[in-house]
């Protein structure tokens, strides 16, 4: 998988990107991460990406030819299955999204910054829209690493056991079961008798009613009805 992200703040992404799971996958090869600065793509001497909005608001907008070279620079060297565009009122991003996301081979994320971008963008250049939440970011530099993360981490062979990142919160629409490690026990606070039993039927069970008592309690509206 290829990411390409368009940016005005590229070093707002060299430590997200370049750790961790995210560096292992683009170190093994599964995984090409690469930044662009939107200002090398402006025609203006001044390396100019914005301009005040037409209507008199206040805020500065991201022009549109910037971002139009940008993208038609990088779909002259490969096709691309989606070009994101990061906003507070695109669609959800969730786990489900990051599934489906995991499997295309080539997409491109511009990160919005200022007050905006101009709205021709989103008409004409891009093809899904994603919020992370229902709040502002100065920009979506850090909403791009999120997505990115997200993603990579499906790929098969980023994560050493893969049967993990299937087993994480929301894959089933249910938050995750309590996990516990060693020592059994600690200033008297005790694992769970199930989870040392060696029974792994009844663990299984443990587990599913633990996820449907914490995502009932916490997260109601994962449960939703057929």
């Amino acid at each position: 998988m290829r990411i390409d992200i368009i940016t005005v703040l590229p070093q707002m992404l060299t430590g997200p990107l370049d750790c961790s799971i995210l560096k292992r996958a683009q170190d093994k090869g599964l995984a090409e991460i690469v930044v662009h600065n939107l200002r090398d793509y402006t025609t203006n001497k001044h390396k100019r990406v914005d301009d005040y909005p037409f209507g008199g608001e206040a805020g500065m907008v991201i022009q549109i030819e910037p971002v139009d070279n940008a993208i038609a620079a990088l779909k002259q060297q490969r096709e691309y299955d989606e070009v994101i565009f990061t906003s507070p009122d695109g669609e959800l991003f969730d786990q489900p999204m990051a599934n489906q996301m995991s499997t295309l081979q080539n997409i491109i994320i511009l990160c919005g910054h200022y007050k905006g971008i101009d709205y021709r963008i989103r008409e004409h250049l891009i093809t899904k829209e994603i919020s992370i939440g229902d709040y502002v970011l100065t920009g979506g530099e850090m909403a791009a690493a999120i997505i990115a993360d997200a993603v990579v981490r499906l790929i098969p062979g980023a994560i050493g056991d893969e049967q993990s990142a299937l087993s994480d919160s929301f894959q089933d629409n249910l938050l995750a079961p309590p996990v516990y490690t060693r020592p059994a026990e600690y200033k008297g606070w005790k694992v769970p008798d199930i989870l040392l039993s060696g029974h792994q039927a009844k663990i299984d069970e443990w587990k599913l009613q633990q996820a449907m008592e914490r995502t009932k309690a916490l997260r109601p509206d994962l449960l939703k009805e057929d």
